[in-house]
């Protein structure tokens, strides 16, 4: 939503502040906007694997959406921790076996369908889970391949941004191609009359307007915002690291999910109180 009013007002004190004095008319070169969006399409494709141009595809629609990273959606994460912990301390590591091995019919994270949408953070979840009911690792080792996995995520969620960023710091350069094309065909022209002369070094002047409004205007913000999205996805897995690491470490499911409470950005950390009133009310 914050995406689409950024434009709108880069588009209000760009192009509605030029037309007060100016025609709009001017602005409307459709071979130069050819030749932009052709270079910005032909430097993204061939930048970029079939890996890289998926991922960025797949990600730029979610922003769109709002940030899934919400205090609810923190709360529902911290109650589907204890929950699994809670039944783990009563009945022992066996109990869950079933519900780490097939999630999707399981009686406890079926109650969290908020959770249950990141599919990465379940595998991530049940990976450990089941390591934790069938393995000999302690917790030290447990970290450092969770640290290890979260690392190969991070990686692998940034190339979206990367590629935005990259995208954008080119456009200004082919903007300056498509000016100097327009500047060539100029040179060509100079039996011309002024006024024909004129509205071709404009409409050259134009691939340059054009390079630099989509890049800092439109796809900048675009990169800005899949890496804070990123960032924000990353702070889910290590919640569920700090809670599992805890319990291992033999703290109580109540104190295990403070740990994960704790590694939450403060704007959507729920409070102690937040937490444990929520939790009451789940057991209840």
């Amino acid at each position: 939503m914050f995406l689409i009013i950024g434009y709108l007002i880069i588009l209000a004190a760009s192009v509605g502040t030029y037309s007060v004095h100016g025609s709009l008319m001017a602005l409307w070169m459709p071979m130069e906007y050819l030749a932009i969006v052709g270079l910005m399409i032909g430097g993204f494709v061939g930048s970029n694997g079939p890996k890289a141009f998926r991922a960025t595809l797949k990600a730029i629609p979610g922003l769109f959406k709002g940030s899934p990273y919400t205090k609810a959606m923190y709360l529902d994460l911290l109650g589907l921790l204890y929950e699994v912990l809670a039944k783990v301390r009563k009945e022992g590591l066996m109990s869950i076996e079933n519900d780490v091995d097939n999630p999707e019919s399981s009686p406890i994270f079926t109650k969290y369908p908020t959770i249950m949408a990141h599919h990465h953070a379940v595998e991530f979840l049940t990976d450990y889970l089941r390591m934790m009911v069938g393995g000999n690792l302690n917790a030290f080792e447990i970290e450092g391949l969770m640290d290890k996995e979260i690392e190969t995520h991070h990686q692998e969620t940034h190339i979206a941004p990367h590629i935005m960023a990259k995208l954008g710091d080119a456009l200004p350069a082919f903007g300056i191609v498509v000016a100097v094309m327009g500047v060539v065909n100029v040179m060509g022209s100079v039996g011309q009359p002024p006024a024909v002369l004129g509205k071709m070094i404009g409409g050259a002047l134009v691939g340059t307007f054009l390079g630099i409004l989509i890049s800092y205007g439109f796809v900048q913000p675009i990169a800005s915002q899949l890496e804070q999205q990123v960032e924000e996805g990353g702070k889910m897995f290590e919640c569920i690291k700090l809670v599992l690491l805890a319990s291992m470490n033999g703290y109580a499911p109540q104190v295990a999910v403070e740990f994960g409470r704790k590694a939450l950005y403060s704007s959507e950390r729920p409070t102690f109180a937040e937490l444990e009133q929520d939790i009451k009310a789940r057991k209840g």
